[in-house]
């Protein structure tokens, strides 16, 4: 039994760019749907699918790399966990790595990046932080 999904996601993408795999796949659920576009709208991944399975559908990530085969996610890490949640509000979103990096998080809105929350002033829990 999974306890930590979340975490499962990124340690799956983690795993996928450390062998320069094109696509990593992992079961399909709402937080990890917006995870992945949140990646996809900041640059960090190419595209996301959903592929039908037997028992779970199946989210295919198509991950990006540079010209000369660098990795585009250096890091990613998880920040909140289910034995300790780490909620933070607009205002003390600071950027990560000087504005190189995000951080993800789940809000009243949906899943969104530091960057669209600071926008909209929106607080929540801090999910993973990527650069």
């Amino acid at each position: 039994m999974m306890t930590d999904p979340i975490a499962d996601m990124l340690t799956r993408i983690r795993n996928a760019v450390r062998v320069e795999r094109p696509h990593v796949e992992l079961p399909l659920s709402k937080v990890k749907r917006g995870l992945a576009e949140v990646l996809k709208r900041e640059g960090y991944i190419w595209d996301w699918e959903e592929v039908a399975g037997s028992p779970v559908n199946i989210l295919r990530l198509y991950l990006k790399y540079g010209p000369n085969g660098e990795r585009v996610i250096r890091r990613i890490r998880r920040v909140s966990t289910p034995g300790r949640r780490i909620y933070s509000g607009a205002s003390d979103l600071k950027p990560v790595l000087g504005g190189l990096g995000i951080r993800i998080l789940s809000t009243s809105r949906g899943v969104v990046s530091d960057r669209e929350a600071r926008q909209r002033r929106l607080g929540g829990e801090v999910l993973c932080e990527v650069w």
